[in-house]
């Protein structure tokens, strides 16, 4: 896969994290750590993981390999304002590495935790794994009694 058919999709991704945003910032700032849903992450555990993936992935792709310390990263972020600003520096990494990425590093392999994959299904994952999460965040959100 060349990375202008790719280029679609990330522009997509971009209208994607606009309203992912919007719901970070609406979610009310002494609930972030709250279980709205049992037995699930709390909303900050969740944006951390939709837009540390988004970083992480992008990145990969770049490097060859994806490493994530997802809770190091958890540790540093302890309010919505952090949270909201986590999400954003995500997405400008994740921005900066796609700029960066060549057709080669499309077609070349990545190694992750799970196992290696193409560049090209590295970058197409990022879709997928965002909205069934930003999908959980709308739950989250209307749990806590906001309207998204």
């Amino acid at each position: 896969m060349k990375k202008d058919t790719l280029a679609k999709i990330w522009d997509m991704m971009r209208l994607r994290h606009g309203i992912g945003l919007r719901c970070i910032q609406a979610l009310p700032a002494d609930q972030i750590d709250s279980h709205p849903i049992r037995d699930m992450r709390s909303p900050r555990e969740l944006a951390m993981h939709m837009y540390g993936f988004i970083r992480v992935a992008a990145e990969s792709v770049l490097t060859g390999t994806l490493v994530w310390d997802e809770k190091a990263e958890l540790a540093k972020v302890k309010t919505r304002d952090e949270l909201v600003a986590y999400a954003q520096s995500c997405w400008q990494a994740a921005d900066a590495a796609f700029a960066k990425i060549t057709d080669a590093q499309l077609g070349a392999m990545v190694k992750a935790p799970w196992g290696e994959m193409p560049g090209f299904a590295m970058i197409s994952a990022i879709p997928d794994e965002y909205l069934h999460h930003r999908g959980q965040l709308y739950a989250y959100l209307r749990q806590l009694g906001v309207q998204p």
